[in-house]
């Protein structure tokens, strides 16, 4: 037993014990990468990619899966690039990103919860939806912003950059509605017995829906960050997104069983791990079609931690009842 107990510890230290390999891997490879305007920018770089997965951390929270977040970034942009071209204000374009992604939320909440059509389905074809229409939208053609949107992810509060900040806002209200409210406490219910939750009390089917359209909310919101980054809505825009959101999840040790994981630290370092290993791979002027095996190579890793930690657990707690 007590060897289980420290391998289960163990993997419940895999994300630091990763982030420190990488760390000083990179670091000795080159110098370079650990100055200190390096790592604040690979904090920037990953701000959009912390705030997808922290609300596909509510989704997985509750056993749920939402693979549309890269086509809401995608839609609710490519929206946001015609509001604008057309002569629209900037936030006039901000406010049709964000009610996109809460219409895409809501359809999937909808379809989820009422007419009980399983998450992976349901997302997985809001992704090509989403897709479909962002491409229609945009007509296939990549679409120049104004300067105004590209000064918005350049600009600085207080010396700190909007995205650092965005960043960072999202995450400190997400980590106090998981672990300071009642809806957080339910949210873990639900993920570990949803029918036990039900008979509690707990309104299921509204706390479904409330994910989803979270999840939806900072889909956009992130397309907001990104946006502002490079400047420009692209076909590719968004594009496999939903992955690297469930494998920064996964990797702060979230599970894809539900009922456990956190937003911070946990989602947040799942996303600045994913960040630091492309970072040092451009830094190394390492083969660009390295990235994306790499990258495939990290998601497995993410689910094939996480499936052992939870067989482990279920057999821990079967010793346990015996």
């Amino acid at each position: 037993m007590n060897g289980r107990r420290l391998l289960l510890m163990l993997l419940n230290q895999v994300s630091w014990l990763l982030f420190a390999s990488v760390l000083i891997v990179f670091g000795i490879l080159s110098p370079r990468f650990l100055d200190g305007a390096n790592l604040v920018n690979i904090l920037i770089q990953s701000s959009s990619l912390a705030i997808v997965a922290t609300g596909m951390t509510f989704v997985l929270l509750t056993a749920g899966v939402d693979l549309s977040v890269g086509a809401i970034m995608f839609v609710a942009a490519a929206f946001a690039g015609k509001l604008m071209l057309a002569g629209f204000s900037l936030s006039t374009a901000l406010i049709g990103m964000m009610s996109v992604g809460l219409v895409f939320g809501a359809v999937n909440g909808f379809l989820v919860t009422r007419l009980r059509i399983v998450a992976f389905i349901v997302t997985l074809a809001m992704l090509y939806l989403g897709r479909g229409l962002g491409l229609w939208i945009t007509q296939t053609r990549a679409m120049n912003l104004p300067e105004s949107f590209l000064h918005l992810g350049s600009s600085r509060i207080l010396g700190v950059p909007i995205p650092l900040l965005l960043f960072t806002g999202t995450v400190a209200v997400a980590h106090w509605i998981l672990a300071r409210t009642p809806f957080g406490r339910q949210l873990y219910a639900i993920g570990q017995d949803a029918e036990a939750a039900r008979k509690a009390g707990v309104h299921t089917r509204l706390w479904l829906f409330s994910v989803y359209v979270i999840s939806g909310l900072c889909a956009a919101l992130g397309g907001i960050v990104s946006l502002a980054q490079l400047g420009a809505v692209s076909p590719t825009f968004g594009q496999q997104r939903e992955f690297s959101a469930i494998a920064a999840a996964v990797l702060g040790g979230t599970s894809l069983f539900g009922g456990r994981g956190k937003v911070f630290p946990g989602t947040v370092l799942g996303a600045v791990l994913i960040q630091m290993v492309e970072n040092g791979l451009v830094i190394l002027n390492a083969n660009p079609y390295l990235y994306p095996l790499i990258t495939s190579a990290i998601i497995f890793m993410a689910v094939l931690i996480d499936c052992a930690r939870y067989e482990l657990m279920a057999r821990m707690n079967r010793r346990r009842i015996r």
